[in-house]
């Protein structure tokens, strides 16, 4: 495709026709330290550079290795099967993004149809979901969706053993909606309780 982009004679018509002399004019509300902030930045680094960098930076974590380790908030150990990373690199799975046009990604349409149907069956649930970004967005779409169904005042309950960002991605989804957010806390035996104190 071909980009026109517009003349000076162009740019002085449209100028012209919402009555200003430069386009800086625009901005003119903007303060100027913000609009050109100056940036405290390191001197530019070649790609190789960059990379040695980064790996000085890496060698600074400490890897727990084989030993136990109780980080928690999803920093433990996790074992990744060795076909995750092929499986992950197919067009199908590579992004969440779900295709409208299926009669041009039929195959794409049909591998989250057999891994909705794999989920529901492994957790024997009647539907599962499919294309959402991450734990942390499913979750707050849960959320949602349960919101929408309820009649009355909302309450969602979640436990505080749930991984903090997960949490702040539901605080955000439910900001400005009819809904009341309660954390349970986490007593030291790390196992929290419902009570029917928390019912709506």
């Amino acid at each position: 495709m071909t980009f026109n982009p517009h003349t000076s004679e162009d740019r002085a018509e449209m100028m012209a026709a919402i009555g200003i002399d430069s386009v800086e004019s625009l901005f003119d509300a903007i303060p100027a330290d913000v609009r050109f902030p100056s940036l405290d930045l390191p001197p530019t680094l070649t790609e190789m550079e960059a990379a040695v960098r980064m790996q000085e930076l890496a060698e600074k974590n400490v890897v727990p290795g084989h030993g136990k380790t109780f980080l928690g908030a999803g920093s433990y150990s996790h074992f990744v099967p060795a076909t995750v990373g092929q499986i992950l690199a197919r067009g199908e799975f590579y992004t969440a993004y779900t295709p409208y046009q299926p009669e041009v990604a039929q195959g794409t349409m049909q591998v989250i149809y057999e891994f909705q149907s794999m989920v529901a069956a492994l957790f024997d649930m009647d539907v599962a979901n499919a294309s959402m970004y991450d734990g942390a967005t499913a979750l707050a779409e849960g959320a949602l969706i349960t919101i929408s169904k309820t009649k009355k005042k909302s309450k969602i309950v979640v436990s505080g053993t749930v991984s903090p960002a997960y949490r702040n991605v539901l605080r955000t989804y439910t900001v400005g909606l009819p809904v009341e957010l309660v954390e349970l806390p986490v007593p030291a035996s790390g196992f929290v309780q419902y009570s029917e104190d928390f019912r709506p």
